[in-house]
């Protein structure tokens, strides 16, 4: 099979076994840009032409280009490798796969853009990973967003706020809290503000030693929403959603049923007012619009 047929076929292998998974273990070598740290969760697999790309939580992006005969391989945990352990250019390994790649012509990480992480933006926020992290600071900053229409979801991956916490925490904080990730800075409380953050130092912390994390010990898997897209809420039984932020990538899970603190409003549709008054599902507006628009005119008129 010809390389430009197989990555793709290669790439919907490693989503089926990477996505939403820890990284346990990573080496590559001759990498050029920083490793993903320790206890990173794959969010995303990339495939273009002889490139691909897996994007972690914690921002880093990791490119690899492949030679004529270079290839992806996956692995269960303790399988014999089909090539020597000395010829892999990249090995990531989860609790149940290693995915290994071959031959690789180059292997860089970077940083996904954002405008927040540019050194002219300010200094980086407390480490609240640190025992001696000023957490009222970190409250501090939030409160005082330089962007009064940002979201609270926008603020908690911004290092200026504070640091350690990724993509998985910043979903399972929220969901903790019970606030809406589209909630504005601006509209809620400074209690609300206070409890986010102490939650997302405790459960950072909670976590540091361990491999795989856990936020929700009552819940298989151990976490309440991250990668549950479609399971029931466990606090309420609502269905949990998966959305994405504007201009970011990375998924958001939450759940619609429980998560309504600084819940937005929703803007009116105005587009038909009487379908819209007897029915607000977007397919009974439709079904009504075409409704009073094709019955016949009653005779005599």
């Amino acid at each position: 099979m010809h390389l430009s047929d197989a990555l793709p076929h290669s790439a919907a292998a490693l989503r089926t076994a990477l996505l939403g998974r820890t990284t346990e273990a990573f080496f590559a070598q001759s990498l050029m840009g920083p490793a993903p740290t320790h206890g990173a969760v794959i969010e995303e697999i990339l495939c273009h032409g002889h490139h691909l790309e897996i994007v972690f939580d914690d921002g880093i992006v990791m490119h690899t280009q492949l030679r004529r005969k270079g290839s992806w391989n996956l692995y269960r945990v303790g399988e014999k490798w089909h090539k020597r352990r000395s010829k892999a250019d990249v090995v990531i390994e989860t609790g149940e796969w290693v995915a290994v790649c071959f031959d690789a012509a180059s292997t860089e990480t970077y940083r996904s853009f954002d405008q927040h992480r540019h050194p002219r933006a300010g200094r980086s926020g407390p480490d609240i990973s640190r025992l001696d992290a000023d957490l009222q600071e970190c409250a501090n900053r939030i409160m005082h967003y330089d962007n009064l229409d940002a979201t609270i979801s926008e603020a908690l991956l911004d290092q200026r706020v504070m640091r350690g916490v990724g993509n998985v925490f910043r979903c399972e904080v929220l969901w903790a809290c019970g606030v809406h990730p589209w909630a504005r800075i601006t509209d809620l409380p400074k209690s609300s503000i206070l409890d986010i953050v102490l939650t997302a130092a405790s459960q950072v912390r909670a976590n540091l030693e361990s491999p795989a994390r856990v936020t929700a010990p009552h819940v298989q898997g151990g976490l309440a929403v991250y990668a549950r897209n479609g399971h029931k809420c466990s606090r309420c039984a609502d269905i949990i959603s998966i959305s994405r932020i504007s201009a970011e990538k990375r998924p958001v899970y939450w759940c619609p049923g429980c998560q309504i603190a600084g819940e937005p409003f929703r803007e009116l549709d105005n587009s038909d007012p009487i379908a819209r008054l007897m029915d607000p599902h977007p397919a009974a507006v439709l079904f009504m619009s075409d409704f009073f628009r094709n019955r016949e005119a009653p005779a005599g008129l």
